[in-house]
């Protein structure tokens, strides 16, 4: 059985929402903005799936520190000059920071990029067997 991960939002969760929801208006004046990512685990495996169209897999930096999944990358735009009447794709520079839910196998981590959206699947630790001697 799936179960998905929520966690509570922080103000600065809440503030990206708004500012993303509101468009490229906003999106002047930052240098780095945040895919949709979803983060699930399984029985054995934790996934996180970031979509993010228009890239070759070479284009990502993926990095695990600790307990938290670092993905980054940089999506070019075409360099014709344009007049937008809508705008909502983003382009450039962004970054998404993922807190794991538990520990994970990082040696055993594996990512593929495929239809549009980088998936990286991280195999749980497995609890270590620690024994007890007793007197």
């Amino acid at each position: 059985m799936v179960t998905v991960i929520r966690k509570t939002e922080s103000q600065a969760e809440r503030r990206r929402e708004i500012l993303h929801a509101v468009g490229w208006q906003v999106q002047v004046g930052s240098t780095v903005w945040s895919p949709p990512t979803d983060v699930y685990e399984t029985e054995t495996e934790v996934v996180v799936r970031v979509e993010v169209a228009g890239m070759r897999e070479q284009d990502f930096e993926v990095a695990l520190q600790d307990d938290t999944l670092f993905v980054s990358g940089i999506r070019p735009d075409v360099p014709e000059r344009r007049a937008y009447h809508q705008m909502e794709i983003r382009f450039g520079k962004f970054a998404s920071a993922v807190g794991l839910p538990g520990s994970v196998n990082a040696d055993e981590a594996r990512a593929e990029y495929r239809d549009g959206f980088l998936t990286v699947v991280l195999p749980k630790s497995k609890p270590s067997q620690i024994r007890i001697k007793s007197k």
